[in-house]
Parts: C-alpha cells; structure tokens; sequence
C-alpha cells in the first residue's frame, strides 16, 4: 500500500471513533504517533552509528517495544498503557536538556500532546497502519515528506484566521533566494510546521562533507512556534528531515520578551509571520514606545530587523519575509516601521505575489520582502510576478510551481554589485529612497509597464475588496488609538 494509502486509511479509522472530533484531533492523534515512530526509527539508526549510545527514554516506552509489533497489545490493554504510563512518563521524564537532549525534545513534545482515542482496538489499527512505513528506508522517508505536507494542509481547515501555511513553491524561492551557507544560523520565529526550515536544511545538505559539516548543520536550524499542534509537527519535521536533536525548535511566542533583551544575532531568517491577527493585551509592551502595536506581522518585522546580524562584524544577516499588501500601504506605526527598515536594512527587492497564491486560505495579495541588514536603502526593485500562460489563478489543485520563479532568478543578479545586472522590464521596476520618501513609505506602488487593467474576475474583485477593507479597518485602528492617546493625555 502506498504510504498516501496509509494516510488516508489511519484518517478514516479515527473516523469511527467516538473520542476523536474533527481534523484538528484526528491531526493530533495522528502527530503523536507519528513522532514516536520517527524518533524511533531514528534511535535506531543512531544506535548503529554510536559507540557510547544510550537510551533517551525508558525502552519500554519505544516505539519498538510497544507498537511494533501487529500482534501486540490491543483494547483495554492497550489503552490503559498509554493513557496511564506512556503519557505521565513521558510528560514527567527527567530529561536535563544539556545531558539527555533527546529526552528533552521527548519531554517537550508529549507537555501538551493528548490521546484523544477511546477505542483500543480501533488504536491498535491506526498503530498498525503506521506500521506500514518504513522510516529508516530513505526512499520511503522522501515519499513521506511530500504527504507530510499534504498532512499539514488538512491542518489549515483546523486553524484560525491569519493562519495558513506557504506553498512550497514560495518557500523554495525564497530559501533559494537568501541562500544559507553551512555554519550560518538559520531562524524562522513563526516557524508554524517547519516549512521554511525543512527546505534550509534541504538546501544546506549538498554542503555535508564531513562530520564536522554535519554537526554544524545540526546547530544551524533555529524556530519558535506558539501553539501546541504545529511545535509537535515541526519537531516531527525535523526529525524526518535529519535533525537529531530538534531543541532548538522552541514552544513559545518569539514576541513575548522585550525587543531589547535579545542578544541572539541571526545570519538568515525566513519566515511567513501571522497576519490579520492581533496579539494579546501587553505584548506591544516589549517593544519601543513609538513602534508600539497588537498587530503581529508588524511586531514580527520589527524583530527581524533587531535580531539580525549587523554587517559591521560579518556579511549582513538577510531576510526574505512575506507580507500583505496592508504592510506596504499602510500607515501610523506601520509607516515608522517601515522608515526603521529602510534605515537599518537594505531593502532591496520586494517581490508581489499574484492573487491566489494562497488560496484557498485567503484572497489577501501578499509579497515578499528581501533585505540585508546594515547598509541603509538605496533603491527598492520591485518585481511582479506574473501568472503563467494559460493560468487566471491558483487553487489548492493547481497551486503555484517552483519553476514559475526561473524568470526571476535568471534577473536577479548579485548584491555584492549592487545588482549592477539587473534591468527594467516589464514586471520589473526600480523606485530611488527619495521617491519612497516622498511617498511617507507607502510601497504599494504599482508596476509601470503597465496600464491600468480593469478585471471583472469575481476572485480579483473580491480580493479588492478584502484589501479595501483591510485598510480601512488599518485606518480605524490608527484613528482610535489616536483619540485614546488624546483622552487619556487630558485627563
């Protein structure tokens, strides 16, 4: 059976039973058992490799020594054995994080992690259909990453507003773009389930000679995620794409410290950060009293912007970034903000992005924002993407390609030179600082070479809409945190 095959028959098992409810548990249910058979396949590979190898966690609680095995426990056994010592043993471990990491990423994994099953015999089912994969066959692991993905996707009809996960053709692009060099230190401070990091490891793999290269890379990869369910996935991710020892993949809210007390300096960050959605009451408090805001893309920019490495001490750390239009044309902190970017970065190519590249999710037009730190800004040179022949729009069945960004690689040139190469075309245009400037840092600016192009194409105007809307929503915040500023000065 194919391992899609597999997927699908565990999804339509859980299905029949009464404790799971909905994608969002069956995706749960799913993960735990997931991470325990990978971490143990990779247990088992390391015990090959290592001379001084010892367990991480009790054996008893190895995939191998209770699951493996088809005929094995079943029912009433076997659910008293997982909701009564598996998960109190594995939540409570004792795991010192510098003496037993892989314990500790156990520990980590399995605080927040629940059974959600109530039918032993229909469990020992799904186990057994887990079992049909083989995660220590290296071809078989690689055919499971493109239906991990697929996984990940299901996740989406489980999540809230301003979450939605990057096509992977975008994520290629833009790992592509910054381009990570072994030994760099690689972050996404949103980094959901791992995409943006599992393609970094993928483009830094060719660089592995040795075992030095190896250990280097194994300390390259960096991510905080807030929320339970995708912190488990990414560490699964991880782990499938060769991590050992994922503890650099926190559970937390990068944005829940002051911007002041990071002492961390990053070469690259990649990252697709929340938008649309706000933050709790007193984050904005971490951050500088004129930059304050609730709004979480706009506090995540400000942070890349801190936590990247500065170019007076090496190669400026750089960043590809995506971020709605309301970024580009908005105002109040957002203008500051981007002024901030500008004057401490060299923002050098933003990248619009098409409607529908993240459909079905939204309909919000998004871009990607490439900069350096330490050099201020010069010239932006936009570029617009467009559409291939043929194609009005993306869908989840026709999704955006890796290969539609050839055009835009083949442009790019090199920044050593000032992207001396590059040149004005059609969808490609260059706007000075001064012009930016003039505009009080509005960068929605609109292609040139073009006219202006009426569209009567229901999803078009509907995102019009929605981007209308988005800015008048943005204007509102704006205006009553105006008058509350203005109120609470006069009394």
């Amino acid at each position: 059976m194919s391992t899609s095959s597999v997927i699908k028959s565990i999804q339509d098992i859980m299905r029949k039973d009464a404790g799971v409810d909905g994608d969002a548990q069956r995706l749960g249910q799913m993960s735990w058992l997931l991470f325990l058979k990978v971490f143990d396949a990779q247990e088992e590979e390391l015990e090959f490799e290592l001379d001084d190898y010892r367990l991480p966690i009790p054996e008893q609680y190895l995939w191998r020594s209770w699951a493996a095995d088809n005929q094995g426990m079943t029912g009433e056994e076997l659910l008293e054995f997982i909701n009564a010592d598996l998960f109190p043993r594995l939540k409570n471990l004792t795991a010192p994080i510098h003496t037993n990491p892989r314990g500790f990423v156990v520990k980590e994994a399995f605080s927040d992690a629940f059974n959600y099953m109530k039918n032993g015999t229909l469990l020992r089912q799904v186990i057994n259909k887990l079992n049909e994969v083989d995660f220590t066959d290296s071809k078989e692991r690689h055919l499971f990453g493109d239906i991990y993905e697929q996984i990940l996707r299901d996740l989406q009809s489980a999540g809230n507003a301003g979450e939605f996960y990057t096509p992977r053709a975008v994520t290629r692009f833009m790992v592509d773009r910054v381009n990570p060099q072994l030994g760099e230190s690689i972050m996404d401070p949103a980094c959901g389930t791992g995409g943006f990091l599992a393609c970094s490891v993928d483009h830094l793999k060719p660089q592995v000679r040795t075992t030095e290269d190896h250990q280097a890379l194994q300390k390259s990869i960096h991510g905080v995620e807030k929320k339970q369910l995708p912190h488990l996935l990414c560490t699964t991710n991880m782990l499938l794409h060769g991590i050992e020892v994922p503890v650099q993949i926190k559970h937390g809210n990068t944005l829940n410290k002051p911007l002041s007390s990071w002492d961390e300096e990053i070469d690259v960050i990649v990252t697709n950060p929340p938008f649309g959605g706000t933050e709790e009451d007193g984050i904005e408090k971490n951050f500088p009293a004129e930059l304050q805001t609730r709004e979480t893309a706009d506090l995540f920019l400000q942070l890349i912007i801190e936590i990247l490495a500065d170019s007076s001490e090496k190669k400026g750390g750089r960043a590809a970034v995506v971020l709605p239009d309301g970024t580009l044309f908005g105002e109040g902190v957002k203008t500051k903000i981007k002024k901030l970017l500008c004057e401490e970065c060299n923002l050098h190519t933003i990248v619009r992005l098409p409607n529908g590249v993240f459909n079905p999710y939204t309909g919000i037009k998004t871009n990607i924002l490439f900069f350096t730190k330490g050099q201020p800004t010069q010239d932006i040179w936009f570029y617009e993407h467009p559409y291939p022949e043929g194609v009005k729009n993306y869908s989840k069945t026709k999704p955006m390609k890796f290969e539609e960004f050839k055009a835009e690689q083949a442009w790019w040139g090199d920044e050593a030179d000032g992207f001396a190469a590059r040149v004005e075309n059609e969808h490609a245009w260059k706007v000075s600082i001064d012009e930016v400037i003039e505009r009080n840092f509005n960068l929605d600016i609109k292609n040139p070479h073009e006219g202006e192009v009426i569209s009567h194409d229901p999803e078009e105007l509907l995102a019009d809409y929605a981007r209308q809307q988005e800015q008048i929503a943005g204007l509102h915040n704006e205006l009553k945190a105006i008058l509350g500023k203005a109120l609470t000065q006069n009394q």
